[in-house]
């Protein structure tokens, strides 16, 4: 499998985008489940048929492009492809020493993001790290361990030991990449809604924030027509997130909210208001739906290249030990 990426990664990305676009269209109709979660998850959301079907061809140009992300020369940069929309955000706060947690959902090319900061804001001020789960097939997770491990990105598995060194990498004025839409284990989420249905969701995000003072972002990267590159977007959280004392943070979610209520309870639709969760307004559920909002609006700016065959809405599995 080595050998295969290391021949896509010598590829022209308009080549790769061209085949990644193939074989999204070939997923989606060769698999009836992935086709009907498309399918729902995009009507949960709102969005029209028109508006989701470019996002099958996006979802197979995010995996094709994976080679050309992960496995160029370390030296060679991503140049003139890339473009960026409110990097002074970024650069601002970690300036002034403050470290700043990035969030993006499964959209666009997540993996350009953290590419795009360790080109170009790395060198003056420290890697950035990102939270990783590693690939379950032994293949797979060697392709992914040799080429993510680039220059100006150090990676973080998503275990507790990952979280420590995501939390010192921000107390040392850093910055630090998660995907906050990605279904946690059980036990590491509450139970917030997602564009108005209940939906398992990381407490982790904003606890990196409340714990050490760090900036929340909001960025993600579009994905250029043509294989002509990638905008990096970044914008403010929007919202602020509320406070929490040392005991809050240490005791974990609110376990009373962590079942959901399948047609009566405290979920209502986004547009419907904010009352969120549960009985109790704990801070953690009140900041997990906070950022669930946020990455909502950054979905409907361009629902083209979201991931929508994403099984957002699924049970978590029993977290390892």
């Amino acid at each position: 499998m080595l050998s295969l990426f290391r021949w896509l990664a010598r590829r022209p990305l308009w080549f790769l985008h061209a085949i990644g676009a193939a074989l999204g269209w070939i997923t989606y109709w060769a698999s009836p489940s992935y086709r009907r979660r498309f399918r729902e998850n995009a009507r949960q959301a709102g969005v029209s048929p028109a508006e989701a079907r470019p996002a099958i061809a996006s979802a197979g140009r995010m995996v094709a492009e994976a080679p050309f992300l992960w496995m160029r020369p370390a030296g060679q940069p991503i140049g003139p492809q890339l473009n960026w929309q409110g990097r002074e955000l970024i650069e601002s706060a970690l300036r002034a020493g403050r470290g700043v947690v990035l969030l993006t959902p499964h959209m666009g090319s997540f993996e350009v993001t953290a590419q795009a900061i360790a080109q170009d804001l790395a060198a003056a001020h420290g890697p950035i790290t990102v939270l990783y789960r590693p690939a379950r097939k032994a293949a797979l997770r060697e392709v992914m361990d040799q080429s993510r491990a680039r220059p100006g990105v150090a990676t973080a598995p998503a275990t507790l030991a990952g979280v420590r060194q995501m939390m010192r990498a921000l107390r040392r004025g850093e910055a630090v990449g998660l995907l906050p839409d990605q279904v946690p284990p059980d036990g590491m989420g509450v139970w917030v809604p997602f564009f108005g249905k209940p939906a398992y969701t990381m407490t982790l995000a904003a606890r990196l924030v409340q714990q050490t003072g760090a900036l929340p972002l909001l960025i993600w990267g579009e994905r250029l027509a043509g294989g002509a590159g990638y905008t990096v977007r970044v914008s403010e959280l929007g919202e602020t997130l509320p406070t929490m004392d040392a005991a809050q943070a240490d005791a974990g979610p609110p376990q009373r909210d962590l079942t959901p209520r399948a047609t009566q309870g405290p979920f209502v639709a986004h547009g419907g208001g904010r009352r969120e969760a549960a009985a109790s307004g704990h801070p953690q559920a009140e900041s997990a739906a906070i950022i669930n909002r946020a990455m909502e609006r950054l979905i409907r700016q361009c629902p083209q290249q979201y991931l929508w065959g994403y099984n957002r809405y699924k049970q978590p599995r029993s977290a390892e030990k």
